[in-house]
């Protein structure tokens, strides 16, 4: 089995990874408290699903995917001076800023209908939609303005870090107070954590939660946050990780 893929389905069910075998896809639950007890074996890119025709697996070495099963999103560093190259640029867009504990702010757009989606997808803690405009191109102009002086990008690390902490909300009104929101949004993933979980890639422990794709897990008295992108491409067995693992100090 393989790990080709991840689920973080906000609104939709639970968390979930999704593992090809023999050419078929299935789902491993990340619902809270579920036991995981599966084993990391090689790493290699995770292939193409061809929808009805099954997984097609890949064997070169690059991962999470090799250079030709890598897609390019083509609005990933848009700015606006575009000519709207996909369908869903003529949809109506929001433009919204998002908070992550402890004091990092971004902004960003989305579809219209997909704002709350996106934002729990991201993992947000708190978040502001302050524009609503026509299609994609003029959200993104806007977004380039905004952008000169807050992030448009927030890495994974760096939210990992934040987890445990609490947000500066005093900051963030600050923020918010120079913008008109049209609404405005306070996320709770049932984290409950009250210190940095350790950083790890492994699949073995009881799922507390997930937030956008960091799943945090619970094992040995330690807590333990996984970016599900580190996982797809690994192989995994059956049983649980029996390696020696960085502990907090609440585990001695």
């Amino acid at each position: 089995m393989q790990i080709v893929g991840y689920e973080t389905a906000p609104g939709e069910g639970p968390a979930a990874l999704r593992v090809a075998d023999a050419g078929t896809i299935d789902h491993i639950t990340l619902a809270p408290t579920t036991e995981l007890a599966y084993s990391l074996a090689d790493r290699h890119c995770a292939g193409v699903d061809r929808g009805d025709d099954g997984h097609q697996p890949c064997q070169r070495p690059d991962a999470p995917y090799c250079d030709a099963h890598t897609s390019v999103w083509p609005c990933a560093r848009c700015t606006g001076q575009c000519s709207k190259p996909l369908d869903a640029c003529e949809e109506e867009h929001a433009v919204y800023l998002a908070a992550f504990a402890p004091d990092v702010f971004k902004v960003g757009v989305t579809r219209s209908w997909r704002l709350d989606t996106r934002l729990r997808e991201q993992g947000a803690d708190r978040a502001a939609h302050v524009h609503t405009v026509a299609d994609g191109r003029r959200a993104r102009r806007i977004e380039a303005g905004i952008a000169d002086r807050i992030t448009d990008r927030v890495r994974v690390p760096t939210k990992r870090r934040g987890l445990g902490a609490t947000l500066d909300r005093t900051a963030w009104r600050d923020l918010v107070s120079d913008f008109d929101p049209i609404d405005e949004f306070d996320f709770d993933y049932g984290l409950d954590v009250d210190s940095r979980p350790v950083a790890e890639t492994m699949l073995t422990g009881t799922v507390r939660a997930t937030k956008g794709r960091l799943l945090v897990l619970d094992r040995r008295e330690t807590t333990y946050g996984v970016d599900m992108r580190a996982l797809v491409g690994h192989e995994i067995t059956p049983g649980a990780d029996d390696r020696d693992r960085q502990a907090s100090l609440t585990a001695f």
